[in-house]
């Protein structure tokens, strides 16, 4: 059973940035897709980025393009999200999510493994 746990939430201004962490246990990190999500109070849960199991393809959400960038670390088994120039909007908990398959998506429902979830503030 993969078991992931995110990391690095918090408050922050307007105009700030926060880095991320998803640390993998449990499974064959370097061979799964990674993605993040997030879930804003009264709202679905959205895709955020995702990035394929070697690194070298990422794909974001038009709101996020250009201000956040998702990475990971195979031999560390952990996926980043950095988030810069943050906005109220960004508001939400962000969660990872694991898929079993060298393939992004931007599905939610075609991940296999999530996190609890780390909750980002960002006051105007």
């Amino acid at each position: 059973q993969v078991q992931l746990v995110e990391s690095g939430g918090g408050l922050v201004q307007a105009g700030g940035s926060l880095r991320l962490s998803c640390a993998a246990s449990g499974g064959t990190f370097s061979s799964y897709t990674m993605g993040w999500f997030r879930q804003a109070p009264g709202k679905e849960r959205e895709f955020v980025a995702a990035i394929r199991w070697s690194g070298g393809t990422t794909y974001y959400a038009d709101s996020v393009k250009g201000r956040f960038t998702i990475s990971r670390d195979n031999a560390k088994n952990t996926v980043y999200l950095q988030m810069n120039s943050l906005k109220p909007e960004d508001t939400a908990v962000y969660a990872c999510a694991a898929r079993r398959s060298y393939d992004a998506t931007r599905k939610a429902s075609e991940y296999d493994y999530w996190g609890q979830g780390t909750q980002v503030t960002v006051s105007s």
